[in-house]
């Protein structure tokens, strides 16, 4: 039988050259302010427009500014790109879901939350993190500018196929152990080029008792295994989850939809090109001590003896050292990993009570606009406020160098982003990558700190 990854594949082949790529048909194109403006000159220059602009949303998310945004964006590049993702979204007739839009946020964030991202569907975007949207039980890839334009014009792509991947992971996840744990733990497993040259799937016991949120986490962090992407096989917790959401099916159609997508599962009999094995019950609360996101241990850990020399001294650790009681500077929330309300309930539930270490500067971003009022309807916003937390308004904000939020040069963070490269943050910042639950005990206590010493 056919992997899921087959099925959905298969009934997007428009065409196929001997020995060559196969052209996919595209269901779902996004487009922000970065990869997206040669794109649309080059319509410009062919004198065409897109071939079907109802599939196509746009929205700015790495330079908006996460204060202030009804403001102008100070920095010029910034606005530039911001100003021309609206222009050429209105002259090419295209949704936009502009700055201070309630529909604003993440495009990663946003496709799920709005219904956009859907199970079956093959889903590009020029970013890497296009991967998030798996999760629905679709194929999703990040894509080059040159592509970008491909789709815009044809809605259709040339893509080499993907070999396909299983990822199972049975058991049940221990106190504190969150996706992002999970993520950290494969990619310390696998390295950052473990899975190159596959679409990988998700399954087990562990990866099923994950919520919607979870899930988009896994699959945003495929990428960084080397992956061409992850996804998950929809199951009843998708259904629920996109049920009534603004662009969902609905009535007859919703009916019809939900038929289908039970069809879209890999059978006992699928043949994989690689499977891989875990227990849930090895994994722990992680944290990166490196310069890439593979590079990582369970909190409580020591660094690998073996550790790379320039990694250790980007970071200033030393091979053998804990990083339990480092020192940590700035706590960043957010990003297309750990933007959604699921995060901010979890940050809120280590942090209610306490009080924010003098030492620390937080920055926490909700990844939409539509996160940031869930946050204060569930009353998140007084929890972190009387713990000396502030809520900021949604963006790409810390993850990367694109905005005003960047890490200063040889400041320790506590980072729930995706990427912990040299100047990732800013030039010269330093990034641990971890949870949720693990950036909100550094708040606390101004140091690296295992989250379970702080959960009831």
């Amino acid at each position: 039988m056919n992997t899921l990854f087959d099925k959905i594949w298969d009934s997007h082949v428009v065409s196929l050259l001997e020995d060559g790529p196969s052209q996919i048909y595209i269901d779902r194109l996004y487009c922000h302010e970065v990869t997206s403006p040669q794109a649309f000159d080059g319509l410009r220059e062919r004198g065409i427009r897109p071939l079907r602009p109802e599939k196509i949303f746009c929205m700015p998310d790495h330079n908006t500014q996460t204060h202030d945004q009804d403001k102008p964006i100070a920095d010029p590049v910034s606005r530039e790109q911001v100003e021309k993702l609206e222009k050429n979204a209105m002259e090419f007739g295209l949704a936009h879901f502009g700055m201070m839009s309630p529909d604003n946020g993440i495009i990663h964030v946003v496709g799920p939350e709005k219904g956009l991202s859907l199970p079956g569907m093959t889903i590009v975007c020029g970013d890497s993190h296009t991967s998030t949207h798996g999760a629905m039980g679709a194929v999703a890839f990040g894509i080059g500018t040159s592509e970008v334009e491909m789709v815009l014009a044809s809605q259709c792509i040339l893509q080499q196929k993907p070999k396909s991947m299983s990822i199972r992971i049975e058991g049940k996840l221990q106190k504190g152990v969150t996706a992002k744990d999970i993520a950290l733990y494969l990619m310390m497993k696998l390295t950052t080029s473990g899975a190159t040259g596959y679409f990988v799937e998700y399954r087990g016991e562990a990866v099923r008792s994950l919520s919607m949120e979870g899930r988009l986490t896994l699959c945003n962090l495929s990428i960084e295994m080397g992956a061409r992407g992850g996804f998950i096989a929809p199951d009843e917790k998708t259904f629920e989850y996109i049920k009534g959401r603004e662009y969902a099916p609905k009535g007859a159609d919703w009916d019809k939809a939900v038929a289908y997508w039970k069809t879209l599962y890999s059978g006992d009999d699928a043949l994989f090109d690689r499977e891989e094995v875990y227990r849930a019950e090895d994994i722990q609360p992680m944290i990166t001590w490196g310069t890439n996101p593979g590079l990582g241990m369970p909190v409580d850990g020591r660094i690998p003896m073996d550790a790379p020399e320039k990694a250790l001294n980007y970071m200033d650790f030393k091979a053998g050292q804990q990083l339990l009681g480092h020192r940590v500077d700035y706590v960043f929330l957010g990003a297309c990993t750990n933007g959604r309300i699921e995060d901010f309930r979890a940050f809120a539930s280590i942090v209610r009570g306490k009080k924010k270490a003098d030492n620390v500067i937080a920055w926490l971003v909700p990844g939409s606009w539509m996160v940031y009022h869930q946050i204060e309807e569930e009353g998140l916003d007084k929890v972190l406020k009387e713990a000396g937390f502030e809520v900021r308004q949604p963006g790409c904000s810390a993850c990367l160098a694109m905005n005003d939020d960047k890490i200063p040069a040889g400041k320790y963070a506590v980072s729930t982003s995706n990427r912990n490269f040299e100047g990732r943050q800013g030039p010269g910042s330093r990034t641990m990558l971890a949870s949720p639950l693990t950036a909100a005990a550094a708040a606390i206590s101004g140091v690296v700190t295992d989250p379970r010493t702080l959960m009831n």
